[in-house]
């Protein structure tokens, strides 16, 4: 390839470059002559040679100087956008990111893109949006016109098509068929149209009136200013009304002309949510989740960018998503763990939308039933405003707690006697039922009857879970399948027992007991199809009886306004593990579980099945409010100088031999120590087993790193990684750091 000639000015432009690559370092390229008069400028991407190949890369600084001499320098082959991707400051946010995490820059900043512009696509032209609006034939005659026969579900049509002057096509057909629109066309009662991206219509922005708001709500809601920075929890009991007051100050975001960012933890949540924010707003809304296909997140992506959508709802990885005319952050149930990203770039998007809103000089409300002991002892120090709200919105009553004590119960498929009863009374008063148990699939593991052999997987420490609708042994951590085990490949025997319940299981019997009940399964097996999720909601909906067993899915921010009994089938779960955040989060599943009954006229009951109904941890938080139950843990975590009373970092590793992953967290415990050595400011521990050491074929060790004051950490960390690229073991190893570990 022949190469344009530098720049001829005394001196020549050189920009330093990211690129997709492990390397915790930018690359210098020369600005050539061809390139002079429109050099690329930081946050545009651009085209490189880097070794054999050609490769996309990011501007992240224009210099002069460089360390390499000019004729060693290879030439930026091409500029691909004239303007920078990203305003500069959430430009500015991922280098802060990639520093804080320490995590290579280039690996940072280009996975958090969409995929399409990581290879090199451009920026999409403007949206033109197809929208379905009433004729004014609809207008005029509509009614008479569906008035008899069987066109219920037209006249249905042509009312939501009334009440949404515009509606998408997509939106549309989450409830109604083409069937229903072809018809409702060919009378001339309904039409597509497509336009441009328009501006927000104030006058119409509401679609139905917002609730009146109760004392509580209303006093947190005047405390959220919604001009200039500032952080404020919102801590409120599981249907205090918490959306509600999202939903009043995102209106007050958009009348000023601004964007408004919502996070949510679990692609899970997206429908009924998404449901919320287009019954209310006549604005567009841009989704990010996981869901979408590449296409699809790169126009919603855009959306975002150019100010099209006035409100942008999504995942963890939406926090890195240019708006326009930033307003406001929202991060509802922000205690959740999903937030935090655990391969690869591990950041917490909570954390990261707290800094990003501070350099916006914008507001971000953090939302939850069960806060984090993070987020509490941020309120304690003053840096977050904490808002309360004690009660249920509307006549909703907390439920009633009472404990099944399994030790003395007849219990089949995880449900106790007493359970089933409960159950059997609900269906018979026409009220439905939420079933929970964390574990999906039929048994957790296959037994030997004879001689005791155990199924496991041959990559990871773990057993091999029965499903036995697909008839095969699945391992949930390394996704290994093999079929159902008839014979025992240690003696040979012919009786292999599924030890253990899971919600298959469960779900199996309670559908043999209500053969008349619909019985929905709801956990990663059965959401997987499209639109699973939105079915499982019209059947709640609808308010017929019904039971749901499902897994933590069914915890997380869901309004079932007809569950009136919810039954934890295993609450001893989270009470053993040796991880130390273990008991928040059974505290936080337990609390947010019980949260979904009760929410409608009609009082709410939680049954708790447990072999330990006289724990202390479950005693406290089935009598006393969550906040009595978080301050017992935070004097724990004070008292054994943990977080967030001591801030904690993990060097990983992993290794086709064990010695090997060992071997470099060892060299690299006397890196840290030759650096910063341990003392009152530093401590270290290990290199140690990970909790499953072995997964996937690859053995597991971290070294602990903690200490009383993030800086110390930040410096050791800064120091410690760039001593570790140079390690000869390095290259046998995957290694990485992870700042504020949320799982061990």
């Amino acid at each position: 390839m022949s190469h344009s000639k530098p720049s001829t000015s005394a001196k020549p432009l050189i920009v330093r470059v990211a690129v997709l690559s492990p390397l915790r370092r930018t690359f210098d390229y020369l600005v050539t002559e061809e390139f002079a008069a429109a050099p690329p400028q930081c946050g545009c991407r651009v085209s490189i040679p880097f070794g054999k190949r050609e490769v996309i890369g990011l501007v992240i600084e224009q210099t002069h100087k460089s360390d390499f001499a000019l004729d060693k320098l290879k030439p930026v082959l091409a500029i691909i956008d004239a303007q920078p991707l990203l305003p500069e400051s959430l430009f500015k946010l991922f280098i802060w990111a990639a520093n804080y995490y320490h995590h290579p820059i280039g690996d940072a900043l280009f996975n958090t893109l969409p995929v399409l512009l990581r290879v090199g696509r451009s920026l999409p032209p403007p949206r033109v949006t197809k929208l379905w609006k009433v004729t004014e034939v609809g207008i005029e005659r509509g009614h008479e016109m569906l008035r008899e026969g069987r066109m219920h579900k037209q006249r249905a049509l042509l009312d939501e098509l009334l009440r949404r002057p515009l509606t998408l096509q997509g939106q549309i057909l989450k409830f109604y068929t083409r069937g229903t629109l072809k018809r409702v066309e060919e009378k001339g009662i309904a039409e597509l149209v497509a336009i441009g991206p328009q501006a927000v219509d104030l006058d119409n922005l509401l679609l139905e009136q917002p609730l009146k708001l109760n004392p509580s709500q209303q006093q947190a809601m005047d405390a959220i200013d919604c001009h200039g920075f500032n952080t404020w929890l919102i801590d409120g009991v599981t249907g205090s009304g918490k959306t509600e007051i999202y939903l009043q100050a995102i209106e007050k975001i958009i009348r000023y002309g601004r964007q408004a960012l919502v996070m949510i933890p679990e692609i899970s949540l997206t429908p009924q949510t998404e449901k919320r924010f287009r019954d209310r707003f006549n604005v567009q809304v841009a989704m990010l989740h996981s869901g979408l296909t590449d296409q699809e997140r790169l126009e919603s992506w855009t959306q975002a960018a150019t100010g099209d959508a006035a409100i942008i709802l999504g995942t963890r990885s939406a926090v890195f998503t240019p708006l326009k005319h930033p307003g406001i952050i929202i991060i509802d149930e922000e205690h959740d763990q999903s937030y935090k990203q655990q391969d690869g770039f591990r950041y917490s998007a909570r954390d990261l939308a707290v800094i990003r809103a501070k350099q916006e000089n914008i507001p971000i409300v953090l939302g939850s039933a069960t806060p984090s002991l993070e987020s509490l002892h941020n309120c304690d120090k003053k840096r977050y405003q904490h808002l309360i709200l004690n009660t249920r919105a509307g006549d909703a009553k907390p439920p009633h707690w009472s404990m099944i004590d399994l030790k003395t119960e007849q219990v089949e498929s995880g449900v106790a006697a007493s359970t089933l009863n409960a159950i059997r009374e609900a269906i018979a008063n026409q009220q439905q039922v939420l079933v929970f148990l964390n574990r999906r699939g039929f048994a957790p593991a296959v037994l030997c009857h004879y001689c005791g052999f155990c199924a496991e997987c041959p990559n990871c420490d773990a057993r091999l879970t029965v499903h036995r609708r697909h008839q095969r042994l699945l391992c949930h951590h390394c996704n290994y399948k093999r079929g159902l085990l008839h014979w025992c490949p240690s003696c040979r025997g012919n009786r292999m027992v599924a030890a253990g319940d899971g919600t298959e299981r469960s779900e199996a019997w309670l559908q043999e007991c209500f053969p008349n009940t619909p019985v929905l399964r709801v956990d990663r097996d059965t959401t997987r199809k499209k639109n699973a999720m939105q079915t499982m909601y019209d059947t709640v909906d609808s308010g017929a009886p019904c039971i749901l067993v499902g897994t933590q899915m069914l915890a997380k921010g869901h309004h079932f306004a007809n569950i009136t009994l919810v039954a934890v089938l295993d609450a001893d779960s989270g009470l053993f593990s040796p991880d130390f955040r273990s008991h928040e989060r059974l505290g936080q599943l337990l609390t947010q579980v019980a949260g979904r009954c009760g929410r409608g006229k009609m009082a709410g009951r939680v049954i708790l099945q447990s072999h330990q109904p006289d724990h202390p941890l479950l005693e406290v938080l089935t009598q006393q409010p969550y906040s009595e139950y978080s301050k017992l843990l935070r004097k724990q975590r004070k008292k054994s100088e943990l977080p967030p009373f001591k801030q904690l970092v993990l060097i990983r590793a992993d290794a086709a031999h064990a010695q090997n992953a060992e071997a470099f967290l060892q060299s690299a415990r006397q890196c840290a120590e030759a650096i910063f050595p341990s003392g009152e400011k530093i401590n270290y521990l290990g290199p140690l087993p990970a909790l499953m050491e072995r997964r996937n074929s690859r053995h597991r060790y971290v070294l602990q790193i903690s200490g009383g004051r993030r800086s110390d950490l930040n410096f050791l960390i800064g120091q410690l990684v760039l001593d570790l690229e140079k390690l000869p073991m390095a290259r046998h190893v995957r290694w990485g750091v992870d700042v504020d570990p949320q799982e061990m």
